[in-house]
């Protein structure tokens, strides 16, 4: 006998309203509450507003690749992803792994097969230290679901490397992170003695939110060690 958890949802990204209708009766007799998008963009958004418990995304949108949503909703959560494609060749299936999807279902599929993926995924979820899509630190807001920082409200321009610094320190809030991890995570392992790279992306983003190292609203240094955002 198979069980549903209470109040599990499942949000289905889907462009082809047939599919979304067929997952959402299969979902919905198996006792899931399901939220829809038919687009990329929009299952980015609900991703980060309704925190489903599990996402059914397709990877080939009209807006954006799946892969590429998978990638933006790694940004800040590890809720599993089970991909649902037409696309049956091994390449896509790999790429679509290492983009941090958890299964690969590919299309025409029995739902069998797929409520049993899906339960499994939901037995093996292991909730991440932070699934906020937004950080705040007093006017400073981080929204990763968005990659958008702002400060009093206006919008702060940052380089990529600028930003994916910021965001990590953001994804581990209060907590240290060194210079090793932020190299290896924004540079690449064979950067992790290129602390300069690191000391100078840090200095442009305290210039651009006016933020004093001497006195830090924001990014607090560890001497030697790493940042700590507050």
């Amino acid at each position: 006998m198979t069980e549903t958890l209470p109040d599990t949802r499942i949000l289905v990204i889907e462009d082809e309203a047939a599919i979304r209708r067929f997952l959402t009766i299969i979902l919905g007799s198996a006792g899931f509450a399901v939220e829809e998008a038919a687009r990329g963009r929009e299952g980015i958004a609900r991703a980060a507003t309704s925190a489903p418990d599990v996402i059914v995304l397709d990877l080939g949108l009209p807006d954006l690749d799946g892969k590429a949503v998978v990638a933006a909703i790694r940004e800040w959560s590890q809720v599993p992803i089970l991909i649902l494609s037409v696309r049956d060749a091994e390449a896509e299936k790999i790429e679509s792994l290492d983009a941090g999807a958890d299964d690969y279902v590919t299309k025409p599929f029995s739902s069998g097969e797929l409520l049993a993926r899906l339960r499994a995924l939901l037995r093996s979820r292991r909730p991440s230290e932070t699934e906020k899509p937004v950080t705040a630190v007093g006017p400073l807001v981080i929204d990763l679901a968005r990659r958008l920082v702002t400060l009093d409200g206006a919008e702060v321009k940052l380089t990529r490397k600028e930003y994916d610094v910021l965001a990590l320190l953001s994804r581990h809030q209060g907590r240290l992170v060194t210079h090793r991890q932020l190299l290896t995570t924004v540079w690449g392992p064979a950067h992790i003695e290129d602390t300069h790279y690191l000391r100078i992306a840090i200095g442009h983003v305290r210039d651009k939110l006016g933020d004093d190292a001497a006195d830090p609203r924001f990014i607090l240094t560890e001497p030697g060690v790493g940042y700590r955002l507050k």
